[in-house]
């Protein structure tokens, strides 16, 4: 699949408030997204018409899971001043008490909240669950009695199968799952979504067209929430549907209670989707306000790459490589090393390569690039060597085009030393040969693999053929005819094997063999030059 790595590297703010935005909030807050909640609820928080003292009481809920007490009864003090009669507050100082372990404070405040609540199953549940996030084991019996109070004050009410399903999910998914679904039926007035995001979150491993279809539903009865859009483009996602991902993602950033790290998501799924002058131009977009974004200059520059763009790619990554906030990884190496040998740069490109394996050095597909860039820099003991690493880490799982790789890489270094250092030239040829052997264990009757066999022999005589290289291409041709199609297909090889062929018994004086190779030569390659010289010298 395509490495998603590009898309975890997000932060960001909300982009503004709206008439729905409160309802958003809660509806984040409830589907266990505080942070998106707290976002939202507080640039609502003034908005006209909103029912603030449940407001507090969400933002002091939001503050009591991050453990920030003061700041969680500050908020429940505010919305009990806003309003005495919204019972929320006093549940909240009631999960206060059970935080500093007083159980008996806990239950008066939620008495007071059942006197407020006026048999509203969602403030009743909210006791419920007071005790659960508390102590499940501890406070099972008052949570039992909470769910069916909740239950019993209005039939069918989604909240209590929403916590039901919630008290599952750790230990039964498939139970929570049916929890889940039971409250989306129930939600008639459509104030519990959570029910459908959750259900999809739990069901999504068992079966993804479920969950997405469930998202779909809600989306199509509630077309306005947030919550809604975000969570079918994350599923899309999740589901490796990039495409239809981005185009959910491009609908949900329009809606004002949107994230700014759901922007930059959308451009990276821009990239994703092939998308790519979008995903530049919205990636600039964002940079003009945020001039230091390093995710956003990233993927300008795997844009520019992706396009062809080779010199404004350049430029792009040389901002991102500048930029002392940025956090490099290995791809923007590895990229930026792939584009400079695009650009024939070759020595830049092996620094490039080498700087992504440092950082990530167990990332061992980086050895095999890190070679190919040496070997084009013509490094070659390094080609060699980095690559004989890279096979021994794949183990049984070395791919055979690897271990072929290895072979022409020794056959590199030993052309390298050919007329200079004996020692060092017969130690890489001996290494070609005994790793061409282990490519043909693994591919017999490969003609390109039994072609380069027979040409690491021949370099092993520096340039000599004799009756080892003859044998071998004599295994190559018996392999190539047994398929008529190869003398198009493998024409080179032919050329290759008939050009060793023909001189060798030709200087052998053995001109009968000599011109039946020249003929089949000429067969593939037809030229008048080479019509003649059969003509006339070989009689």
């Amino acid at each position: 699949m395509k490495s998603k790595i590009l898309l975890t590297l997000l932060a960001g703010a909300a982009l503004g408030a709206s008439a729905q935005g409160f309802k958003d909030g809660v509806e984040y807050y409830r589907a266990d997204q505080p942070e998106e909640a707290a976002i939202i609820i507080k640039n609502n928080l003034n908005e006209a018409g909103i029912d603030q003292a449940s407001a507090y009481y969400f933002l002091g809920q939001i503050a009591l899971k991050n453990g920030n007490k003061a700041e969680a009864r500050n908020y429940f003090d505010k919305g009990l001043d806003v309003n005495p009669d919204n019972g929320y507050n006093y549940i909240g100082l009631g999960a206060l008490a059970l935080a500093d372990g007083n159980a008996s404070e806990a239950s008066r405040y939620f008495k007071d909240a059942k006197s407020k609540a006026k048999k509203d199953p969602d403030v009743l549940t909210e006791i419920a669950r007071a005790y659960f996030v508390a102590d499940p084991v501890k406070y099972s019996d008052a949570i039992t009695k909470a769910l069916a109070d909740a239950k019993k004050a209005r039939k069918n009410a989604p909240a209590p199968f929403i916590l039901e399903g919630d008290m599952l999910a750790d230990t039964n998914a498939g139970e929570a799952a049916g929890m889940y679904e039971m409250a989306a039926q129930f939600d008639t007035d459509q104030t519990h979504p959570e029910a459908y995001v959750k259900y999809a979150r739990t069901y999504f491993p068992v079966n993804a067209t479920f969950a997405i279809n469930k998202l779909k539903e809600l989306l199509a009865q509630q077309p306005n929430s947030a919550l809604a859009q975000r969570e079918l483009a994350e599923k899309y996602y999740d589901n490796n549907q990039l495409t239809m991902a981005a185009e959910q993602y491009e609908q949900y950033i329009k809606n004002p209670n949107s994230f700014k790290k759901d922007k930059q998501r959308l451009v990276g799924l821009l990239f994703f989707a092939k998308r790519y002058p979008e995903s530049y131009n919205l990636a600039g977009e964002i940079l003009k306000d945020d001039p230091a974004n390093f995710y956003m200059q990233r993927l300008q520059f795997y844009n520019k790459k992706a396009m062809g763009e080779n010199e404004a790619a350049k430029a792009a990554a040389e901002t991102l490589f500048a930029n002392p906030k940025a956090e490099l990884n290995a791809q923007d190496y590895s990229q930026y090393g792939d584009l400079l040998q695009e650009m024939g740069q070759d020595t830049l490109a092996v620094a490039a390569f080498e700087e992504a394996v440092k950082i990530d050095p167990k990332k061992t597909a980086l050895l095999k690039d890190l070679s190919a860039a040496y070997n084009s820099a013509k490094m070659y003991e390094k080609a060699a060597d980095t690559m004989q690493k890279y096979v021994d880490a794949m183990g049984e799982e070395v791919d055979p085009n690897d271990v072929f790789q290895l072979a022409r890489r020794y056959q590199n270094l030993a052309i390298t030393n050919m007329e200079g250092d004996q020692a060092a030239f017969d130690a890489a040829i001996a290494k070609a040969k005994a790793t061409m052997e282990q490519v043909l264990a693994l591919v017999p009757d490969n003609p390109l693999v039994l072609n380069t066999a027979s040409d690491i022999i021949r370099t092993g005589n520096k340039g000599e053929v004799d009756q080892a290289v003859i044998d071998a291409d004599m295994k190559t041709l018996a392999v190539l005819d047994a398929d008529p199609a190869n003398k198009e297909k493998r024409a080179n090889i032919y050329r290759a094997i008939y050009s060793r062929l023909a001189p060798y018994y030709q200087k052998q004086k053995d001109i009968p063999t000599a011109k039946l190779y020249y003929e089949k030569y000429y067969e593939v390659d037809p030229s008048p030059e080479l019509r003649n010289f059969i003509d006339t010298q070989l009689k």
